[in-house]
């Protein structure tokens, strides 16, 4: 009788064993996907910021032109 409940701690044990390594294995391959994704997240970011800095840059210039506009047609009234 005793010998058959070893057994069974024994089964329960290599179980708790497998369930353990396969958690372990699981948990590397998440951390190796976290990884994946942050440097994707970083990458995503940077070109966002580039993207921001471009359309700050474009909305100057277009700034820009629209007061070079503003007078010359300023200019222009002046002549009629």
């Amino acid at each position: 009788m005793s010998l058959e409940i070893l057994e069974q701690l024994e089964a329960k044990v290599q179980m708790a064993v497998d369930t353990i390594s396969l958690l372990q294995m699981e948990i590397e391959e998440l951390k190796e996907k976290n990884e994946t994704l942050s440097s994707e997240s970083n990458s995503i970011r940077e070109g966002r910021e580039a993207l921001e800095q471009e359309n700050a840059r474009l909305k100057a210039d277009h700034e820009a032109w629209q007061q070079r506009i503003r007078s010359l047609l300023g200019k222009i009234e002046e002549v009629e």
